[in-house]
């Protein structure tokens, strides 16, 4: 087609031989292709994300912020990725990073032309480009991930504990089963009394930004809990530290974690908010982890009090889910500290259904709903935290009997995926140039 040339995007160090190479050769038309540079990880994204087409990304393999993110976001605008080696062995896979090729830092333009046609397609005027690596993952085997999150206070690390000890005590899982502590203000390592501040969530995502570590790496990640027979992933040491966990690693992590053991307990944040729901891509990064686990977990366990203003926070927090895409037959509400009386347990449901009017929506739709609150009796856990013993079998019971539910409902079935949603004509705008 008339008017077709490359587009190349590069990233490199300063001073990288290569660099300077392809610029002299888009220069005098050796290659045919126009050749933007730059600046740094994040210009490339920019660029890669302003919609221009482009037909591939040279990126040198050194350059720091060079990790399966940058890769993805190229995946996500159709443009392939050139990875130029530094002359030292790979310590990661092209294939699993979703790299098309690998080129030798000394590469001549016959070599680059070569690797573009294989590999990218040039642009051409008024025409988009399509996706050109499929960035499609092969499917892997991954034990099974209960999610829990809780309105503050309420006890979602105690219930976490529960269920991973409860986990762990079922011979069907093989005693491999962990506990991570996924929030942002991570506190399970104080409740279980951590040797050490890691290594922890951190190191483990940093290992996944280019890699993808085995399972005996991933588990030498964490420490073990004898007295409850499970082992633990600490989590962020500062609450700042979310920054540092870079979106497609965090989800590679959480792969890994689930590769490497049959069961995950993952206590996450209630905030699941969304770029959608108040326009920050900063606050969608921040809650991202969680976002993750509860869309892709088993089951999900929300943790409430009794009370007026608890569950008011329940029913928020159970509206905030099932807009988040949660499936809501996936969704086990639990309240503890629950009255005895079953008519008190009668209303504190009611109370619950008018407090989470898009939960008890869901419900009245065809089939699956929110499941029944789980109740978990007045009895306070603080001597077994103190003294590292493990809960009394009255907490851990019910929890445990309400998750088993939902696991043997839906089988090794996985969670649904988003379906796309219908827009009303009209409703995004209209075009340039289009008739009022």
């Amino acid at each position: 087609m008339t008017g077709e040339r490359w587009v190349l995007l590069g990233f490199a160090r300063p001073r990288v031989a290569w660099f300077a190479e392809v610029a002299r050769m888009a220069t005098t038309g050796v290659l045919g292709a126009e050749f933007v540079k730059c600046l740094s990880a994040d210009d490339a994204r920019t660029r890669l994300a302003s919609g221009r087409p482009h037909s591939a990304l040279l990126v040198d393999v050194g350059a720091p912020g060079f990790d399966r993110d940058l890769v993805a976001a190229a995946a996500t605008a159709g443009t392939a990725v050139l990875a130029v080696s530094d002359g030292r062995p790979l310590r990661w896979s092209p294939a699993d990073l979703g790299v098309a090729a690998v080129l030798a830092p000394d590469f001549d333009a016959a070599t680059l032309l070569d690797a573009l046609q294989a590999a990218a397609r040039p642009v051409a005027r008024a025409t988009l480009l399509p996706p050109l690596v499929d960035d499609a993952e092969p499917l892997r085997w991954q034990g099974r991930l209960v999610a829990v999150c809780g309105t503050g206070g309420a006890g979602a690390s105690t219930v976490a504990i529960a269920l991973a000890q409860a986990a762990a005590a079922d011979v069907r899982h093989g005693g491999s089963v962990v506990l991570a502590d996924l929030a942002r203000r991570a506190d399970q390592g104080v409740l279980h009394d951590a040797p050490d501040v890691g290594p922890g969530l951190q190191e483990l995502a940093e290992a996944h930004r280019l890699g993808r570590p085995g399972p005996g790496v991933v588990r030498a990640m964490t420490f073990e809990v004898p007295e409850r027979s499970y082992r633990l992933l600490l989590g962020l040491r500062r609450p700042a530290a979310w920054s540092t966990l870079r979106p497609r690693a965090a989800d590679a992590a959480l792969e890994g974690v689930r590769q490497a053991f049959q069961v995950t307990v993952a206590q996450v944040d209630a905030d699941v908010e969304g770029e959608a729901d108040g326009g920050s891509i900063d606050v969608e990064e921040r809650n991202h982890l969680a976002r993750q686990v509860v869309t892709t977990a088993d089951a999900v366990v929300v943790v409430g009090r009794p009370g007026l203003s608890g569950t008011a926070a329940l029913g928020r927090l159970l509206d905030d889910l099932v807009a988040a895409k949660v499936d809501p037959d996936r969704v086990v509400p639990v309240i503890v500290r629950a009255p005895r009386s079953p008519r008190a347990r009668a209303e504190l449901a009611r109370a619950l259904a008018v407090a989470s009017p898009g939960a008890s929506a869901a419900s009245s739709g065809a089939g699956a709903g929110v499941r029944p609150p789980v109740w978990v009796p007045d009895r306070d856990p603080e001597a077994d935290l103190r003294d590292g013993a493990p809960l009394h079998a009255q907490l851990v019971r019910p929890l445990a009997r309400a998750v088993d539910a939902v696991l043997d409902a839906h089988g090794d079935a996985p969670p649904p995926a988003p379906t796309p949603e219908r827009v009303a004509p009209g409703s995004l705008g209209t075009w340039a140039g289009d008739p009022a």
